[in-house]
């Protein structure tokens, strides 16, 4: 299939589609649980990390010490493709802010999920070129189709059919199933037990994200803006130890473009049922927007075939 380029610049709320432009303010709730099994956690492996809390303008008011599991894949002699253990849970999805709120983050509704594993960071541009170098299953795949090129930039400039491709030549290669997260895995990944508009707290700054700095959430302090990506694991990781889920690039899901939440399933399944079937949603803001629509419960959409140096994408597997 000829891949169509639909390239934005400033952000995708120009294209006039479904970016999510609702302000701050969100409360949800996470029940969660060590779900993987001790015998499931010996044989994974693990690491440390510090998880910084800001409040609304930009300062650390906690720092919390976590620590994850996870397993490892070699994708050719030098790149890797880490899988984080994320824990069953049930948490609010979408907008409950009293103040303004966005349609498309409504109606908020609560969602248990399974234990899965995520990608630790946005698949980046090194292990695109691995998998784009194995068998074709469905469709050709370019080795470098980035705009910001750099092996541990993220991959954007692929089409959401292009990142179904790279799933199922990853899930040829290593025997199991990888496939683009369900917007309820996705933002449960994203929130990681957090009830505030970020997995940061109550706002973000350059030091956390990278997202278009010339745009103010809370009373954070003004910074330089950087108008293009940034190399994964720039920014300190979420308390599941997940890197850029704020910003950098925007993220792929499985789902099919859906308005708002009505009718949305509640077990964290992909949601196909009565979506616009030519758009896939995207989550988790880019480069170039502001920080409100790097908000954990802020959603887009784009066409499946449509290129864009803002989308990427990472992966799932359960």
């Amino acid at each position: 299939m000829k891949r169509r380029r639909l390239i934005q610049y400033a952000s995708l709320s120009g294209l006039g589609l479904v970016c999510s432009l609702a302000p701050q303010g969100i409360a949800t709730t996470l029940g969660r649980s060590e779900s993987h099994s001790k015998s499931t956690k010996e044989l994974l492996s693990s690491f440390e990390f510090e998880v910084p809390i800001v409040d609304r303008r930009g300062q650390e008011v906690d720092r919390q010490t976590r620590q994850a599991h996870f397993f490892s894949t070699e994708l050719g002699e030098t790149s890797n493709l880490t899988m984080v253990a994320i824990p069953e849970g049930r948490f609010m999805m979408g907008e409950t802010s009293n103040g303004q709120k966005s349609d498309q983050e409504l109606p908020a509704h609560w969602v248990t999920l399974k234990p899965f594993f995520m990608s630790r960071y946005p698949i980046t541009q090194a292990q695109w070129q691995a998998v784009a170098q194995l068998p074709q299953i469905n469709r050709p795949l370019l080795a470098q189709p980035a705009h910001f090129v750099g092996a541990d930039r993220p991959i954007e400039s692929v089409s959401w059919l292009e990142a179904v491709e790279f799933c199922d030549r990853l899930s040829h290669y290593t025997s199991k199933t990888y496939r683009l997260p369900s917007e309820s895995e996705w933002e449960y990944a994203c929130r990681a037990g957090m009830s505030t508009p970020f997995a940061t707290g109550l706002t973000l700054t350059s030091e956390l994200a990278n997202y278009n700095t010339q745009f103010a959430y809370a009373a954070e302090p003004a910074a330089a803006y950087l108008p293009e990506t940034t190399p994964v694991g720039n920014f300190a990781p979420n308390a599941f130890g997940l890197n850029d889920m704020h910003g950098n690039v925007w993220e792929w899901c499985a789902d099919h473009w859906h308005s708002d939440y009505k009718g949305a399933p509640a077990q964290g399944q992909v949601w196909i049922k009565d979506g616009q079937s030519t758009l896939r949603s995207l989550r988790g803001g880019s480069w170039a927007d502001t920080p409100s629509q790097a908000r954990s419960a802020s959603r887009s959409g784009y066409p499946a075939d449509g290129l864009n140096r803002m989308i990427g994408f990472r992966v799932v597997h359960v």
